[in-house]
């Protein structure tokens, strides 16, 4: 049985959670003010076309953040990378590093973060504050973040539904409390299965979100069959 938010009920065997994951945003002011002119939360042909000469920023330090960062740096003229650690290590795998690193065009300011954004229409300038609070600002129509998603799961808590640290759902292996082999895509709660970018683990990306949710259909074939 589902309950929805306006009371009604559904009855159904198996639920799929497939309700992705919204970004994390920095808390500084106007940044919703500047979504969509001047700050992204991707970076595509469609957002670097328009600026393949302007330097641009990023925030962020994780795999998403590095993979941004290469794309980027291939686009424009050059991209300034700020993280809040001392160096990548502790949050980006040792492949994607080394390829950030090796970067010409890139300039990586560590325990560097946003404090604030400024302009009119469109972004114009950041203000950060870096290493020994250093106050600082710089040039800056194009801001892209990276810091990671947050999960829509805080509903699931009454649930059953297992979650890690961060929210996302727990799944098949990552289940350390199963008495049974689950299957694939299978939650903490049998007749629950969890897809794409709200299970935890997954590859947040588009295309893996839909194999996800093609191969889902075959396990709850499978569990169907069992169950009978």
């Amino acid at each position: 049985m589902v309950e929805l938010t306006d009371a009604r009920r559904v009855t159904a065997r198996t639920v799929v959670i497939a309700i992705a994951a919204g970004y994390r945003r920095p808390d500084v002011a106007d940044l919703a003010r500047f979504e969509r002119c001047g700050v992204y939360y991707w970076a595509t042909p469609i957002e670097t076309r328009p600026y393949g000469k302007e330097p641009v920023l990023l925030v962020g330090g994780g795999n998403s953040a590095g993979q941004a960062a290469v794309f980027l740096a291939s686009q424009v003229e050059h991209v300034h990378m700020f993280i809040r650690g001392v160096s990548l290590e502790h949050s980006m795998s040792h492949y994607l590093i080394e390829r950030v690193t090796f970067l010409s065009n890139l300039t990586l300011h560590t325990r560097t973060e946003l404090t604030a954004l400024q302009g009119d229409a469109h972004l114009e300038r950041v203000h950060y504050r870096g290493a020994g609070g250093m106050e600082g600002s710089m040039t800056a129509r194009h801001l892209f973040v990276f810091v990671g998603a947050e999960p829509n799961t805080s509903w699931l808590k009454t649930c059953g539904v297992s979650l890690d640290e961060k929210g996302f759902v727990l799944t098949d292996i990552d289940l350390a409390e199963a008495r049974t082999r689950p299957l694939l895509f299978q939650t903490s709660v049998e007749s629950v299965f969890a897809i794409g970018d709200v299970r935890s683990g997954s590859t947040k990306r588009v295309a893996s979100a839909v194999g996800e949710g093609a191969g889902v259909v075959a396990q709850i074939h499978r569990f169907m069959a069992g169950a009978r």
